[in-house]
C-alpha cells in the first residue's frame, strides 16, 4: 500500500479522500489554488502544496504543477476525485511516465469511454444497446445541424468529451440549432478544451440510472447496483438515490450485466460509472448513455446501502491488491439518498451565489451523512463549481431515507450564501418524488412551483428585531442607555421602531418595547408578548405560545436568520445604501450573478428590440444570457468580454424607443 498519496482536487471530494486516507494511515498532500488557500481541505491534510493562481488553467488543471507537487511531496499515487484531471488521459499518462500512480482506470479504458462517440462504438460491440443518434467524429455545424433534423425533434446536443450536463443543449425546433450548437461548442471548450459534439435522440420520458462497477487488475469485475438519478436541472444532477425505485430484482441483474460487459470492453480497473437512460413507461428498454471513469459525486448512496469505502477500494486496486469481494459478496441494505448543496438561488432562475461563511450548521442524526468542505470564513467564490455540500440520508427503506434528509436539509444552515436548500425540501416533498414517480423532466415541469422564494414570515421579522434588541442590552455591542433601541426611559418602556427589510422586499416596520427577556412586539395592529434568548449562534424566540429556534449572525448592517432549510439576511432601511441605478423597466441591464462576460453581442447606438440577446455571463462554468429588456437604443455598454462583473453590477442601458406621444412632440 502506499505511503503518501496526492489528493489532486478541491472542495467536498477532496475533503472526503483526505478522510479515507486518513482512516487508511496513508499520508495525504492537498493542492490549492490561490482561491482555495486555508480551505478546509489544505487544513486536513498532512501537507498542502499551493499550485497557482485561481483560474483552473492555471492551478488544478495544470499537470506539470500538480506532477511537480507529487515529487515535491514524495507523493506516490494521486487520487484525482472528479471533475478537472479525473478523466484526463494526458494526465493518466503523464503520471505513468513521471512513475506516480494514477488511482484510476488504465489510460486505454480512459481514451475508449472519455470520448461519448468512440465509447458508444465500442460498448455496441460488446452487446450492450446505445441510444439512437449520430456521433461521427469531426463533425462541423452544418453536419450536426443536418444530424439533428435527421433524427427528429427534439434532440440532444452532447460534448465528446467531459460530463457533468456541461454544454448539453435540448434543441426542439430547427431554427434554434445555431445558438444551440454555438453556444454548445463554446461551454465544452471552456469546460473541456474539446467543442466536439455529439447528436441523440432526446428520450423525454427518461429516467437516468447508472450502475457502479469495480474491477481490479486480476480481472475481476463486479457492480454494486444502481443508483437512480433521474431528479435533475438542465442535464444536472440534483437528487440521487440507491437503489432505483423503478427497478425490480431481474431488471437490477440485466442492467448490472450490461454495465460490466462495458466495463470489461475496454479492461476497466477501479471505479467507475456506466450510465442508462430508461423509458420510463418500458423500463426494459434501456440505452447506454456514458461511462464515467471515476468517482461519481452521488457514490455515498452506494456506500451506505453496501457498506464498502469506495475510495479505500479504489486505493487498494491501484496498489495492484484483488477485489476483496466477488459479485455473490454483493448486498444491497436499505435505501441512500443525497441532496447536492449548492451556491445558487432558485428564485433567481439558479444563478452561482458567491460570498463568505459567515455562520454554518451541518446536520447530524440517525443515517445522516454530510460531505462537506464548509468552514466559517470560508468564501464562496465564481472560479469553481458551485456545489458546496452533499447531504445524504439513509433509512431501512425509502420513505425512512426521504423523510430522514427531508429533516437534514431543515437542520442546514449556511449564512453567507445562499443556497438551495429550501428548494431540494421542496422537490423531496414533492408527491411524485415521494412516490418514486420520476423523470428527468420533473423539476423542468415543476418550474416556479417548486424555485419560487418563500414569502417571510412576520414572525421572523420580529425575531430579526429581537437579535437587534439583544445587541443592545448589558453584555451586547451597545452599553450607553443613550444610545440603547429597546425604549428605554424613566418610567413606562416606549415603542422602537425599526424599519426592516428581507430579500429584497418592501420595508416592514416592526415596534418593540421592554427587554428581550420580557417584551412586546407589534407587527401592524397585533400586539403579541415575546422572548429571545441567545446561546452562542443560536436564538431562541418565543411568541405568545409558540417558540422557533434560529441560528443567527450578526455581519456589518445585516442580521442573518436560519430556521426550517430558510436563510434570510435582514436590514435596517436607514443603513440601506441608496441605488442610482434605473430600474429594470427603464431599460437598465444588470449582472443576476457575480463572473465573467464571455461574450458582447451588441454596441452602443445599435436598435434592439425587447429580449434582444446583449451579453453572456458566465460564472462556475454555467452561462447566462442578458437580454434587452425594452425596445430602443443600447445608450451604455459599460463592459468588455473578459471583464469580471458583481452581482446587480450595471452592464449596459436600453435607452426606450420613443412612444407614438413622444414623437408627435
Amino acid at each position: 500500500m502506499f505511503d503518501t498519496v496526492l489528493v489532486a482536487n478541491r472542495g467536498e471530494i477532496a475533503v472526503r479522500v483526505i478522510r479515507t486516507l486518513r482512516e487508511m494511515g496513508i499520508r495525504s498532500v492537498a493542492v490549492y489554488s490561490d482561491a482555495d488557500a486555508g480551505a478546509l481541505h489544505t487544513r486536513l491534510a498532512d501537507v498542502a502544496v499551493r499550485l497557482g493562481p485561481a483560474p483552473a488553467a492555471q492551478s488544478y488543471l495544470a499537470i506539470e504543477r500538480v506532477l511537480a507537487a507529487a515529487a515535491q511531496t514524495g507523493a506516490q499515487a494521486v487520487h484525482p476525485g472528479y471533475g478537472f484531471l479525473s478523466e484526463n488521459v494526458e494526465f493518466a499518462r503523464a503520471c505513468e511516465a513521471a512513475g506516480v500512480v494514477f488511482i484510476g482506470p488504465p489510460v486505454a479504458a480512459i481514451e475508449a469511454m472519455a470520448d461519448k462517440i468512440r465509447a458508444k462504438q465500442t460498448v455496441m460491440a460488446a452487446g450492450v444497446p446505445v441510444v439512437p443518434g449520430r456521433s461521427e467524429p469531426g463533425m462541423g455545424d452544418d453536419e450536426v445541424a443536418q444530424a439533428a433534423v435527421a433524427a427528429g425533434f427534439p434532440v440532444l446536443l452532447k460534448p465528446s468529451a467531459g460530463g457533468g450536463g456541461k454544454g448539453m443543449r435540448v434543441v426542439r425546433a430547427k431554427e434554434e440549432l445555431p445558438d444551440a450548437i454555438a453556444g454548445a461548442r463554446r461551454e465544452a471548450r471552456a469546460s473541456f478544451g474539446d467543442d466536439t459534439l455529439l447528436v441523440e435522440r432526446y428520450v423525454g420520458n427518461s429516467r437516468h440510472i447508472e450502475v457502479q462497477v469495480l474491477g481490479d487488475t486480476h480481472g475481476s469485475v463486479i457492480h454494486l447496483g444502481e443508483r437512480e438519478c433521474s431528479l435533475q436541472r438542465r442535464h444536472q444532477k440534483v437528487i440521487e438515490e440507491a437503489p432505483s425505485p423503478l427497478l425490480d430484482t431481474a431488471m437490477r441483474a440485466s442492467m448490472g450485466r450490461a454495465a460490466v460487459e462495458a466495463a470489461k470492453a475496454v479492461g476497466y480497473t477501479g471505479a467507475g460509472t456506466v450510465e442508462f437512460i430508461v423509458d420510463a413507461d418500458r423500463p426494459s428498454d434501456f440505452f447506454f448513455l456514458e461511462m464515467n471513469t471515476r468517482l461519481q459525486v452521488e457514490h455515498p448512496v452506494t456506500e451506505m446501502i453496501t457498506g464498502l469505502d469506495l475510495v479505500e477500494l479504489q486505493l487498494r486496486v491501484a496498489a495492484g491488491e484483488p477485489l476483496p469481494i466477488d459479485q455473490g459478496d454483493v448486498s444491497l441494505d436499505g435505501h441512500a439518498i443525497e441532496a447536492r448543496l449548492y451556491a445558487e438561488d432558485p428564485a433567481r432562475g439558479f444563478l452561482p451565489q458567491a460570498g463568505t461563511v459567515f455562520g454554518l450548521v451541518e446536520p447530524t442524526g440517525p443515517g445522516v451523512r454530510v460531505d462537506s468542505f464548509l468552514a466559517v470564513g470560508a468564501t464562496v467564490g465564481t472560479d469553481y463549481d458551485p456545489m458546496l455540500a452533499k447531504v445524504v440520508a439513509w433509512g431501512p427503506d425509502r420513505e425512512t431515507a426521504r423523510a430522514r434528509l427531508v429533516g437534514a436539509l431543515g437542520r442546514t444552515a449556511v449564512l453567507g450564501v445562499t443556497t438551495n436548500a429550501a428548494f431540494l425540501q421542496a422537490l423531496l416533498r414533492d408527491p411524485d418524488v415521494a412516490a418514486g414517480k420520476l423523470d428527468t423532466g420533473l423539476i423542468e415541469r415543476r418550474g416556479e412551483g417548486l424555485a419560487a422564494a418563500r414569502p417571510v414570515p412576520m414572525t421572523d421579522y420580529a425575531a430579526a428585531a429581537l437579535a437587534l434588541l439583544l445587541e443592545s442590552e448589558p453584555g451586547g455591542r451597545v452599553v450607553d442607555p443613550w444610545d440603547r433601541r429597546d425604549g428605554w426611559r424613566p418610567g413606562e418602556p416606549a415603542w422602537t421602531v425599526r424599519r426592516l427589510t428581507a430579500a429584497g422586499g418592501e420595508p416592514v416596520e416592526v415596534a418593540v418595547r421592554g427587554t428581550s427577556a420580557d417584551a412586546e412586539i407589534r407587527i401592524g395592529d397585533g400586539v403579541v408578548p415575546a422572548r429571545a434568548v441567545r446561546q452562542g449562534d443560536r436564538l431562541s424566540v418565543t411568541f405568545g405560545d409558540q417558540t422557533t429556534g434560529y441560528v443567527v449572525v450578526h455581519e456589518g448592517d445585516a442580521v442573518w436568520l436560519a430556521a426550517d432549510g430558510h436563510v434570510t439576511a435582514f436590514r435596517e432601511q436607514e443603513r440601506l445604501a441608496s441605488s442610482s441605478g434605473m430600474a429594470a423597466g427603464d431599460g437598465a441591464v444588470t449582472s443576476p450573478m457575480p463572473g465573467t462576460v464571455t461574450v458582447v453581442r451588441a454596441a452602443v447606438g445599435d436598435e434592439v428590440a425587447a429580449g434582444t440577446p446583449l451579453l453572456v455571463v458566465e460564472a462556475m462554468k454555467m452561462e447566462h444570457v442578458l437580454t434587452a429588456p425594452v425596445a430602443g437604443t443600447v445608450a451604455e455598454l459599460a463592459v468588455t468580454a473578459g471583464q469580471t462583473v458583481a452581482l446587480d453590477e450595471r452592464l449596459a442601458l436600453v435607452t426606450p424607443a420613443a412612444g407614438p406621444e413622444q414623437q408627435e412632440n
